[in-house]
């Protein structure tokens, strides 16, 4: 891979990470509702399932799911009954200082396995074998782009998160944390809109 294709994929992993989808309203939410710290787990376990996802992605899975039609379909079912458990949940998440155990961030295992019903990162994940893995060896262009979005994609989803527990204070208020947590569920309905009808 030529360093200005590098460079290229480096800018895209970064404006297709950092860009509203799924996981950094997810991560917004969680940011206000339990802070950057409680939702470290989410985040890291983003970057991981992603990069897990990419690899199999650029081992053949992409072109399989390309041969069979109907399993776009069944991920498009999965992910957007799953997205829209997530966007209640979210809508009616209880105030910023929960009783503990009453409500939790997303876990690391869960959120990598989001990843497998997220429209988007499927969307992400074949777009970018698709551009980068053509010039030179695959393989090796499938490790550097598995790597370069993980190393890009974790800090990019934080900022959401990080920004998530700025708000944190204004909406201490319930009311206004009632009105934000819905807004962010419609959010998330919203984001899967033009992704379903690829």
């Amino acid at each position: 891979m030529s360093l200005a294709t590098f460079l290229s994929l480096m800018a895209f992993s970064f404006v297709s990470s950092v860009t509203p989808g799924p996981n950094n309203i997810m991560l917004f939410a969680s940011g206000v509702n339990f802070g950057l710290r409680r939702t470290w787990p989410h985040a890291f376990g983003i970057a991981f399932g992603f990069g897990v996802l990419l690899g199999a992605v650029g081992a053949g899975l992409g072109v399989l799911i390309d041969q069979y039609p109907q399993s776009k379909l069944v991920l498009k079912v999965l992910g957007g009954s799953y997205m829209l458990y997530l966007a209640w949940k979210i809508a009616n998440a209880g105030p910023v200082e929960v009783k503990e155990g009453a409500a939790r961030p997303m876990r690391f295992y869960e959120a990598a396995l989001f990843q497998w019903v997220n429209p988007k990162a499927w969307v992400m994940a074949i777009s970018a074998m698709t551009a980068y893995t053509a010039e030179g060896d695959y393989s090796v262009n499938v490790g550097i782009v598995v790597f370069a979005f993980v190393v890009v994609n974790f800090p990019s989803v934080t900022i959401w998160a990080a920004f998530g527990q700025l708000m944190r204070d204004w909406l201490s208020d319930p009311k206004r944390l009632r009105i934000f947590n819905v807004g962010m569920a419609l959010a998330l309905v919203a984001s899967l809109w033009p992704i379903l009808l690829v």
